[in-house]
């Protein structure tokens, strides 16, 4: 059994979205390109993008990482890692990337991100936008962009869902409980 407890809300979630697109316009003036790694980074991504627009006049350029095979972990793994598509269609040469992911916490899909992204070209610059920090980190890890710290404890799941996956957009904090 699991006790959910709501953190942050819609208008709240939306409000600090908003306010992450205009911090990363606001620090340096190139158009950057917007990369979520995949679940709630990609479509957090999507929704930074979205707001940018109006700004930009334009769409930034974006894509999607999935990280999978690039995780320091998944020998481990039971089963073989659920893999789905890298999805960037350009070159990251000289460019100003802004990483994104809805939960920094162990700093692990952050630095299989980075491994990632070398694929696609050398950044000029790379900056991590996150909408939760929850601490705990494993690796030297910081976000450039961050709209919410919550201090979880190790048992405790940081859950973000956004509008379109089922729901509305919310940051519960989730804890197993015995039977």
């Amino acid at each position: 059994m699991t006790d959910s407890t709501l953190i942050y809300g819609p208008q709240e979630v939306a409000k600090a979205l908003a306010n992450l697109a205009a911090e990363i316009l606001s620090r340096r003036p190139e158009t950057p390109v917007v990369v979520g790694v995949r679940r709630g980074g990609a479509t957090m991504a999507a929704r930074l993008a979205s707001l940018m627009t109006a700004s930009l006049g334009a769409p930034p350029p974006s894509g999607i990482l999935d990280i999978n095979l690039y995780r320091d972990d998944w020998t481990r793994a039971r089963a073989l890692p659920k893999v789905g598509r890298t999805e960037i269609r350009l070159s990251l040469d000289h460019r100003r990337v802004i990483l994104v992911d809805d939960v920094l916490y162990t700093g692990r899909t952050i630095r299989a991100a980075l491994e990632e992204l070398t694929n696609f070209g050398r950044p000029a610059r790379v900056e991590l936008a996150v909408l939760v920090d929850r601490g705990q980190r494993e690796m030297p890890i910081q976000a450039d962009y961050l709209a919410f710290k919550v201090a979880a404890q190790g048992d405790e799941v940081v859950e973000v869902c956004f509008a379109g996956e089922g729901g509305e957009d919310r940051i519960l904090l989730l804890k197993k409980t015995g039977s």
